[in-house]
């Protein structure tokens, strides 16, 4: 069999903590990853002067990390990938920021991730290279030499080519793009916004990611019956729980998605005393401006609303900012009646899986989701709304908090059997499929 090597921005702990939050793409690729040889490579993290890889084999799987000097974190982290890449491919371009320098810095690294990986690769390994930090790593690849077959995944949205053309020296990213012998997406509609802006050259895929909705369930079986989720019921005091899980980020929609809330308690006073909304935001990027705002407007919000509609026992809406085990998440989708997932723009959205893999079958809760999420596409028993409406989305709120049992379980019925059968590992598989059987021609 074949090596895999895959290659991302961050590599997992190869022995994680169990009680930390496991990535999106390591619970994604865990697997891929499973019962084959693999290399997983990428940046370990660390900010240091130093140019030796760290090395650790687990099983079948080898992890190669670099660390980065404070300069090539600034440049191509935080900078080109963070300030002017990631608005730009959720559709924010007046929150992108270029400079030169970045771009240049942003290419470098990709340049020494290729530098690094060169001599680690066999002649029939098969590379799969993943999201935007390393969109010029194939092209940087090929120009060492590289014969393997080569695959990217974006895990992001791709805007349409009107947008994606306020990019300066957007055209030599998709020119990297080429490289490639397969470029995967979550949508279709992202395949024919790449499509069009790439015009030719490159075989391009809508993949949408999976997840392991029966692992998932079985946790929150579990889950629900231990302290913490029994803490949080029992807090309730029998009110019906909305539950919202993010990454503190401009991204999700959170501000709209408390304004909604505050709509639903205004137009729809018999809700009031009778639900509470907890979000879970943990702060990811908190050293930029742009999220310390984003969490003080949210801290003013929810003090707003509490203050406005709360009770001497009754806070509307609570709100963390701290990481919560992937585990413990699990019971509280679980013992919530709305899942409330509101992304401006996302390139899938497996929190909105994850709410109903965890449902109970008997009285399952409901699943409200931006119609701008990739998830949209294929959960068909949630109910979409706009999120930029915050009446919109109290509508929907209201919606799910009246439903009868026997729609509740007929919508949760269908997305079910849609997330059991686009498991992680069918993703990972028809992904590695598609790649080994692409006849794309190679950059040499």
């Amino acid at each position: 069999m074949a090596r895999l090597v895959i290659v991302s921005n961050r590599v997992p702990a190869p022995r994680p903590n169990k009680e930390e939050k496991a990535g999106g793409l390591a619970v994604a690729l865990k697997d891929a990853l499973t019962g084959r040889p693999a290399l997983w490579f990428g940046w370990s993290g660390h900010i240091s002067a130093s140019t030796e890889p760290n090395v650790h084999v687990v099983g079948d799987t080898t992890f190669c990390t670099l660390d980065l000097t404070e300069r090539e974190h600034r440049l191509y982290y935080a900078g080109f990938s963070n300030g002017m890449l990631w608005p730009l491919l959720h559709y924010r371009v007046g929150l992108t920021e270029f400079r030169r320098e970045e771009l240049e810095g942003y290419r470098a690294v990709n340049e020494k991730f290729a530098n690094s990986l060169m001599p680690l690769l066999r002649p029939d390994d098969m590379i799969w290279v993943h999201d935007f930090h390393l969109i010029p790593l194939g092209a940087a690849l090929r120009a060492l030499g590289a014969k393997q077959r080569v695959g990217f995944f974006l895990h992001v949205p791709f805007p349409p080519a009107a947008l994606f053309d306020a990019l300066p020296q957007g055209q030599g990213l998709l020119a990297d793009l080429k490289a490639y012998d397969l470029v995967g997406v979550q949508t279709e509609s992202d395949a024919e916004n790449l499509r069009n802006a790439m015009h030719d050259g490159a075989h391009v895929g809508a993949f949408p990611i999976g997840m392991d909705a029966a692992g998932f369930a079985a946790d929150a079986v579990k889950s629900v019956r231990r302290k913490e989720a029994l803490r949080l019921s029992a807090s309730l005091s029998g009110r019906a729980l909305i539950l919202g899980v993010d990454r503190l980020d401009y991204s999700k929609g959170l501000p709209e998605r408390f304004k909604g809330y505050a709509a639903l308690l205004k137009r729809f006073p018999e809700h009031r005393n009778k639900v509470t909304f907890l979000q879970v935001a943990p702060i990811s990027r908190g050293d930029v401006a742009q999220y310390r705002a984003l969490k003080r407007e949210l801290d003013e919000l929810a003090g707003r609303i509490n203050g406005e509609h709360g009770d001497i026992d009754w806070n509307p809406i609570r709100w963390i900012t701290r990481g919560v085990p992937r585990a413990q998440l699990a019971g509280f989708h679980r013992l919530a009646r709305v899942g409330l997932v509101t992304p401006l723009r996302d390139g899938m959205n497996l929190v909105a899986k994850e709410f109903i893999a965890a449902q109970n079958p008997h009285d399952p809760g409901v699943l409200v989701l931006s119609r701008f999420a990739g998830a949209a596409a294929e959960l068909k028993g949630a109910i979409l709304v706009n999120p930029h409406d915050p009446e919109e989305i109290a509508e929907g709120l209201h919606a799910a908090l009246t439903m009868d049992t026997a729609e509740a379980k007929s919508r949760w019925a269908v997305d079910m059997e849609t997330i059991l059968a686009n498991s992680a590992a069918h993703w990972s598989q028809r992904f590695i499929d598609a790649l080994q059987a692409s006849q794309a021609a190679l950059v040499n």
